[in-house]
């Protein structure tokens, strides 16, 4: 990718330096300085103008400019509509207005990704694994900046998965398992074989080290994000499973048979907007296409695919579950059983929630799948 740089004015000479940007954003055309005098209205009415702020105040100051104008660009009231799919897609244009507000406020950067600015943090262990040390200066969102902060204690805490009575570690980019009921699926889905499997899409490589736990003995799990690869690949060997689970690189399948193959996909077919999207979001529904069409290709004679999918798409009305039976039967598949479970993560219960009405109703599903 052609590198970028954010240009502005600043004590009359024209500045540069390298753009970042998790979401791929563009430069934003138009930036200027600000400080701590900024106030909050003057700040949203600029970024809502396309105006980004690069900040030399308070490190602090600049955390709550931000949630003063997020808190003005809440109070304005959302669009309604009684069509769940046009409720969703009208979610997700705000949700993006959103992101694209809060972002004009960018953050300068060191060459060695220390933050140059007073009462700042030392989170140049979080920005390099999160960004990669450029050796340049750079200008960052502070959205930017503290989701990698984030992210670095979510990898440094990690997430405690009771069906493997230890905790995962999601590094940077990648999802983190913080919605167990699919874990509990995987954990208590009768086993079709102890000799193999396959788990696509394995991101932290949580269910690969289910399987490896229960007693299969040996584990394909793949992926083809670097992060979750690597993510993976340090999950496994911490749980001691790295023997027994190979991690490798590849779209859906690895090359062979087994005698069952996992596949948790994006459950909503949206677009992504962010690589981390991508673990939500599935656009055009292409993953669970791809898994459901190629998979009995990769199954072993009297062998199972396992599908583990939320029905919200279809409460959203961006899925019926006719389309996906006839996913299923295009494929050449037959349902073998069905284990169903209701989420019990907050939303559920958040009726603030844009999609709480969905989310009521949402059931996880484990599907068996075998060959016609």
């Amino acid at each position: 990718m052609t590198e970028q740089f954010a240009v502005w004015t600043e004590n009359n000479a024209e500045q540069s330096a390298r753009w970042g940007s998790t979401s791929n954003a563009p430069v934003p055309k138009r930036i200027v300085v600000a400080d701590d005098t900024m106030k909050a209205d003057d700040a949203y009415r600029l970024a809502c103008e396309g105006t980004a702020l690069l900040w030399r105040g308070d490190f602090q100051n600049a955390r709550q400019l931000t949630k003063a104008v997020a808190s003005r660009i809440d109070r304005k009231p959302r669009r309604a509509s009684d069509d769940p799919a046009k409720a969703f897609h009208l979610h997700r244009q705000t949700q993006g207005r959103r992101a694209q507000i809060l972002g004009m406020l960018l953050i300068p950067l060191d060459a060695d990704l220390s933050i140059p600015l007073r009462r700042a943090p030392d989170a140049q262990v979080a920005l390099t694994e999160a960004f990669g040390m450029t050796g340049e200066p750079s200008v960052r969102s502070l959205r930017d900046i503290l989701g990698a902060i984030g992210a670095h204690e979510w990898h440094r805490k990690g997430v405690f998965i009771e069906a493997l009575d230890a905790r995962v570690h999601p590094a940077f980019g990648v999802f983190s398992p913080v919605r167990g009921e699919y874990v509990d699926l995987v954990a208590s889905a009768p086993l079709p074989s102890t000799e193999s499997a396959f788990d696509i899409g394995t991101g932290t490589g949580v269910l690969a080290a289910v399987l490896a736990r229960r007693g299969v003995q040996t584990v394909t799990a793949t992926d083809q994000d670097p992060r979750a690869l690597q993510c993976a690949r340090t999950n496994l060997s911490r749980l001691g499973y790295g023997d027994q689970v190979n991690v490798v690189e590849a779209d859906l399948f690895p090359e062979g048979t087994a005698p069952f193959v996992v596949c948790n996909p994006p459950w909503i077919p949206a677009k992504a907007t962010s690589p981390i999207e991508y673990a939500v979001y599935d656009p055009a529904g292409a993953m669970l296409k791809g898994f459901l069409t190629g998979v009995a290709a990769h199954l072993d004679d009297g062998g199972e695919a396992w599908l583990i999918l939320s029905d919200i798409a279809e409460h959203l009305g961006l899925r019926t579950r006719s389309e996906l039976h006839d996913l299923i039967a295009a494929g050449g598949l037959t349902v073998v059983d069905r284990m169903d479970v209701k989420p019990t993560h907050a939303k559920v219960s958040d009726r603030t929630d844009a999609l709480h009405a969905a989310r009521a109703r949402e059931t996880t599903s484990l599907w068996r799948l075998r060959r016609r």
